[in-house]
């Protein structure tokens, strides 16, 4: 793997024989596992300007029509979390000089506050071919990671590594964006008015390379284009971020009565044997990819697949020795010519992959040029640890890729699509629905992760007798699959609110997945206790859950800073009004500085006396409150309504629903302990 340093730059072609589609990454940590940034690109003429709006993609803008760029959204690391972005290099325009990759903060927030602030770019295999530290962030609120271009017909990329302390905003104007920064913005009694706050000069261009000095922030206005049109106001990108609405309440049904079944395009009432669901899911899922480009685009991008007219396969005969290979799909992607295919082996149920089967297709895919396997089950990928080992063929000059889909994730993709951001038509949006319904039956067999594996019951037992000890490999197997289960209540509660939930990885940098299992499976054995924390997108803070195996409760908490300036008091009256729909059996909880609790109670008691909720010493300084709901924990280890599974997933939802709902949204934390109020 090529490191970059400030100012470097690369041919891709001198670093992988399939860089016409890379994915790059920008990844970053931080100590408190709540630090968080977007990504974003903009393609430029030879005048270092976008051609129009349309050519800046960040949040509110995430795909290209041709295909050439698609931000495929975060995905948590050991680190933190990693922002990935697709660029499929033979879609990008004769017109575009060079791509810029970038990345900001919001609300005030700087890149000093992150950690392991660093760029990756890896092939259409998934082989990382480079990686671009930035060590001297500080006080800038964007940067700019990096540049792919053109040059003699082949693209390069260069490490830029610059600042900018004007956010988005700024940076997207300085190459000629023209932007609403914010929801003011729509409030103004001139729509067309263009903020012309402080902007940034412009970064080096892909001729001149950039200083290897310290990362600064540059401030520069931005530079007026006499011979550029002006642009309409309604066609001006926001960088504010869209306000997220749940769907729609069904239309009144014309059934004479509620037995009536409504008709459904994917029936699974037929479906009796575990072959048959694998048939039907696989079919159902690779024709309504090919039918709506959008979906289909969102699934395959992250495999390395270039955005072109996609066909899909099921029931292909494959040669193999004396014995025939029939995998349970192919998916094939045309583009300018060129031909990208995958191989798709599909499980449903509880079955899972079998190492010899996907070693077979792997082989099958090396020798016929195909350029990746994907496999789909109920499982769930863990980072650092593949669900099959498969050994490659060094000698073999083709690659093949192989990744991974839970039927988790597809669910959650379609949700995404038909619930929150839109698709093309309405018959796009029907098909996804009939998709979803279908996956989401109880007879499709493509639920999920929904089984703790056959070492819960002995460790459960183990830490009842207290027999469980440090070191026994049982207790490494529920770690791993409550890291499953705890992926997976992220994807189901983000396709439901259409925000990003993650869960926060509290790790040093370069921390190895497999010794962090191994650190909590002695946890668990010692303490008795499973625990996780989710970031929510636009909460105040961190969702925490805990399950302890001992006492055989679930419980769900947060904790929320007190703000800046104001009395106790006020805060504590105002927090139990904004409470008034939360349980009565909802645990309050003062934070007190420097100790290990303060006063307590439910929100039953506290209700008529908000003041219980503050300490009786005087010069006591507040940091918080804890709030938390408790709830008996399921013992089977399946998905049964009795079981373990569904207990942490309603877990989640009802305290995000009935209590993170009613607090108010991100609050910055306290710069310093001596600003906080104290009573007295």
């Amino acid at each position: 793997m090529h490191e970059m340093v400030k100012g470097s730059n690369v041919s891709l072609s001198a670093l992988s024989e399939n860089a016409g589609s890379v994915i790059v990454s920008l990844g970053w940590g931080s100590p408190t596992g709540e630090g968080d940034a977007d990504v974003s690109v903009l393609l430029l003429d030879a005048n270092g300007k976008v051609r129009s709006d349309a050519d800046f993609y960040f949040y509110n803008n995430s795909v290209a029509a041709d295909g050439s760029v698609q931000l495929l959204g975060k995905t948590p690391t050991a680190d933190g979390s990693e922002d990935r972005i697709s660029f499929d290099l033979t879609a990008v325009p004769s017109e575009v000089d060079r791509i810029v990759v970038a990345a900001s903060r919001y609300e005030g927030a700087r890149f000093g506050e992150l950690e392991g602030v660093k760029l990756s770019l890896a092939d259409g295999s998934g082989e990382e071919l480079l990686r671009f530290a930035i060590d001297d962030a500080d006080s800038v609120s964007a940067i700019i990671f990096g540049e792919l271009y053109q040059r003699g017909g082949e693209w390069k990329f260069r490490a830029v590594g610059q600042g900018y302390d004007t956010g988005l905003a700024g940076l997207a104007t300085d190459f000629g964006v023209d932007i609403e920064d914010d929801a003011a913005a729509e409030e103004a009694q001139d729509p067309g008015a263009i903020d012309d706050q402080a902007d940034t000069t412009a970064p080096a261009s892909a001729e001149e390379p950039t200083s290897q000095g310290t990362l600064e922030a540059v401030p520069a206005p931005r530079r007026p284009d006499d011979d550029v049109e002006p642009r309409k106001p309604t066609a001006r990108p926001r960088t504010a971020k869209k306000k997220v609405t749940l769907p729609k309440a069904a239309k009144k049904t014309l059934a004479d009565n509620e037995a009536w079944k409504e008709a459904r395009l994917f029936p699974v009432s037929a479906l009796k044997s575990d072959r048959d669901r694998e048939m039907r899911a696989t079919s159902v899922l690779l024709s309504v990819m090919a039918q709506v480009p959008e979906f289909g685009r969102r699934l395959t991008a992250a495999f390395g697949a270039p955005a072109g007219r996609m066909e899909t396969f099921t029931e292909v005969t494959l040669p193999h020795g004396d014995s025939p290979r029939r995998p349970d799909g192919v998916i094939r992607v045309e583009r300018a010519g060129k031909l990208w295919t995958a191989l798709v082996e599909t499980k449903t149920n509880g079955n899972g992959l079998k190492a010899d089967q996907v070693q077979a297709y792997m082989d099958i895919a090396a020798r016929r040029g195909y350029e990746a396997l994907i496999t789909l089950s109920n499982d769930v990928a863990l980072e650092g640890s593949p669900l099959v080992d498969v050994k490659i063929d060094g000698r073999r000059k083709h690659k093949v890729a192989l990744w991974h889909l839970s039927w988790a994730e597809v669910a959650h993709q379609a949700q995404m699509l038909i619930r929150h951001e839109g698709v093309g038509n309405a018959a796009h949006a029907w098909l996804l629905q009939e998709l979803l319904y279908y996956l989401q039956h109880e007879n499709s067999g493509c639920h999920g992760f929904q089984n703790m594996g056959p070492a819960w019951v002995p460790v459960r037992n183990g830490i009842d007798d207290e027999t469980l000890c440090q070191g026994d490999p049982r207790a490494l197997e529920v770690v791993e699959s409550w890291e499953r289960l705890i992926r997976q209540v992220c994807l189901r509660l983000g396709g439901e609110l259409g925000q990003k939930v993650l869960p926060v990885q509290r790790t040093k940098r370069g921390a190895d997945p497999k010794a962090l299992r191994d650190r909590l499976a002695d946890q668990l054995c010692l303490e008795g206790k499973l625990e996780a924390q989710l970031r929510i997108e636009g909460t105040p803070g961190v969702l925490a859950i805990s399950a302890d195996l001992r006492t055989g409760k679930l419980r769900t908490s947060i904790e929320i800073s007190v703000p800046e300036q104001g009395y106790p008091l006020t805060w504590a009256k105002r927090l139990i009004r904004r409470l008034a729909e939360a349980p009565a059996d909802l645990h309050v909880e003062t934070l007190i500085e420097g100790e290990t609790g303060g006063p307590r109670g439910t929100l039953e008691r506290l209700r008529p006396e908000p003041a219980d909720m503050l300490p009786k010493e005087n010069g006591t300084q507040i940091v918080g409150f804890r709030l938390s709901l408790f709830k008996s924990m399921g013992n089977s280890r399946g998905n049964a309504e009795s079981g373990f599974i569904r207990s942490v997933d309603d877990a989640v939802h009802r305290f995000y629903t009935t209590v993170v709902v009613h607090l108010d949204g991100a609050t910055p934390r306290r710069a310093s302990s001596k600003r906080g109020a104290t009573t007295g």
